[in-house]
């Protein structure tokens, strides 16, 4: 009866969102600690690179809730004065390259396999 009436549907896999390239990410890292280099006129033009910044984090890892916080973190991160050392694209790269090979466990590659001998068993 159920068949009658609900269809049995292929689930459809969402596509997964590409992975940023690293390199882009190190560039922009190194735009934003750049401008450590200039005396004075630095932290002024931390202003203006501060929401380029939070806009481009927003863009490239999501527009969910995770790159609205990695946004605004880079958008603080940027505007107070000594943190611009942070490498945030990079450091949300590796974090979503992480989430992307999770699918790996651990625990199949260092599986030890029992052997059977004569004295019972041992690990191999």
């Amino acid at each position: 009866m159920k068949r009658l009436f609900f269809k049995n549907r292929p689930s459809a896999i969402a596509p997964q969102k590409p992975l940023p390239s690293l390199k882009v990410c190190l560039l922009l890292d190194l735009v934003g600690c750049a401008f450590i280099v200039i005396p004075f006129f630095g932290e002024f033009i931390d202003i203006i690179w501060a929401p380029i910044s939070a806009f481009i984090f927003f863009r490239m890892f999501g527009g969910g809730v995770r790159g609205l916080f990695g946004g605004a973190f880079s958008f603080i991160e940027e505007l107070i004065p000594g943190l611009n050392f942070i490498p945030t694209f990079t450091i949300a790269w590796f974090l979503q390259y992480a989430k992307r090979n999770k699918t790996t466990p651990i625990t199949s590659i260092t599986t030890v396999k029992p052997v059977r001998t004569l004295f019972g068993y041992y690990a191999k």
